[in-house]
């Protein structure tokens, strides 16, 4: 049931959530959603929703310590003491984090509980936000505890910011609000039931073959293969919770914003999981000084950045690699090469196109030596072993080209566009329609997937 794309998420938690969701009068919509929230997160986790709860009952009682109406004189003490409290809560948050991350690396991967990164981040978040006045008005205990659980969100994002989704005030559901819901709910389920979880049995062939056996075109066409399983898993599930969101009377909170149109790496991140990379913009790269005090701190603050996100994404080496190797990138893109890119826009545009398979293939690949053996046979100067079929690249092209044409076709701004922007016509509709019970089909006769980010 955690699962949205499952078959009893999709035919049994939603519709009788939702309808006892809307049937409920505004001001009880609240507690129906802390209820229905908790119990989806302990389907999918078990006792460690007594974790959540008790962080949430946690995080609550220090923002309240913390909080101060805006516009209030402060005293010494009282300033000295909401700092002192931040820290706790901020320290205790990071402290929980890490601490399940390292005994999910060095004992048991069951042991980092399902979401955390992601309610962990909205935490830390909201104890900023309430030291730094954004939050105006003291939150309740109901509030404080349906934004850090709210099932569309708990287990992968997106990591919404507290004033974000008006908590405050008493849900209103709208006919079209629930409409556009599940035209966004449909097609994140889609992309993620008919073009991810195709595309994905591509790359575990590759696996299964062993990289040393693999042509050079072969390793390419793998590394955008799992290029685009990842984008359109994690897209597909941010549209599935943002439609969600919206059938609860919250606002759709933008993830993604096509970026392999971006025009360069670091525009690229900025359009990709945009409330991570902003989310660590607000609370890590401006804190340490962002890029107001000089060139050197810049390039510091813009390496520490990366490397927490490596580690944020996974304790094993390769992430931190492909952190540190995504910092490099940018930093080249800030400097030295930013009067080439902004004067050849092409030159940026393949960068993204070029530089982020090749990234996510060190994120992919967790052995280094199997990674060391992946990119030989990307580059095969120092070549290691021998493609056992050098023709290997047309049995997976013969295969697989429906799957990738539709990724490309999707890549393309344009394309999703037009079908969100006429999602009420009745050919788009008889479209969505289609593919509604399609991927309901595929659902019920292969074995499901999670979505790939239930791990970071």
């Amino acid at each position: 049931m955690v699962v949205f794309s499952s078959v009893e998420f999709i035919f049994r938690f939603m519709p009788v959530f939702m309808i006892i969701y809307w049937i409920v009068p505004g001001a009880a919509k609240k507690y129906i959603l802390f209820a229905g929230s908790i119990l989806f997160y302990a389907v999918g986790s078990g006792w460690f929703a007594l974790l959540l709860l008790g962080a949430t009952v946690f995080n609550f009682l220090l923002g309240n310590w913390i909080y101060m109406k805006p516009g209030r004189r402060i005293r010494p003490a009282r300033a000295a003491q909401r700092k002192k409290y931040l820290r706790i809560a901020v320290g205790t948050d990071v402290f929980l984090l890490v601490l399940c991350k390292f005994l999910a690396l060095k004992v048991n991967a069951a042991l980092l509980p399902l979401g955390m990164s992601f309610y962990i981040f909205k935490m830390i978040s909201f104890q900023a936000d309430i030291y730094t006045g954004k939050i105006e008005v003291r939150p309740g205990f109901i509030n404080t505890a349906v934004y850090f659980s709210m099932f569309p969100q708990v287990t992968q994002g997106p990591i919404m910011r507290y004033g974000e989704g008006n908590f405050e005030q008493e849900r209103r559901i709208t006919l079209r609000a629930v409409e556009d819901g599940m035209v966004f709910f449909v097609i994140g389920l889609g992309m993620k039931v008919l073009l991810a979880d195709r595309i994905g049995i591509l790359w575990n062939e590759l696996t299964k073959i062993g990289y040393e056996s693999i042509s050079t075109p072969l390793a390419w066409l793998g590394a955008y293969a799992y290029s685009f399983q990842l984008y359109f898993d994690f897209w597909g599930y941010s549209l599935m919770a943002g439609g969600l969101a919206m059938m609860l009377g919250f606002p759709l909170i933008r993830n993604f914003t096509h970026p392999y149109a971006a025009a360069g790496v670091s525009d690229f991140y900025r359009r990709w999981h945009a409330t991570l990379g902003s989310w660590f913009r607000d609370y890590v790269y401006i804190p340490l000084g962002g890029s107001r005090e000089g060139v050197f701190k810049t390039i510091r603050n813009l390496l520490a950045v990366w490397l927490l996100t490596g580690f944020w994404h996974g304790g094993s080496l390769n992430f931190i690699i492909w952190g540190a190797v995504l910092g490099l990138i940018i930093i080249w893109e800030k400097y030295p090469a930013r009067m080439l890119l902004e004067r050849v826009s092409l030159l940026g545009h393949l960068h993204t196109i070029i530089l982020i398979p090749l990234t996510w293939v060190i994120f992919a690949v967790t052995n280094l030596q199997e990674l060391e053996i992946y990119f030989s046979r990307l580059f095969p100067f120092f070549s290691q072993g021998v493609a056992v079929w050098k023709g290997d690249i047309f049995k997976y092209l013969g295969i697989y080209w429906p799957y990738l044409l539709a990724s490309v076709i999707l890549c393309v701004p344009a394309a999703y566009n037009l079908v969100v922007m006429n999602r009420r016509h009745p050919a788009v509709i008889a479209l969505l329609t289609g593919i509604f019970w399609w991927s309901i089909y595929m659902l019920v006769n292969n074995a499901g997937n999670t979505f790939m980010y239930f791990t970071f």
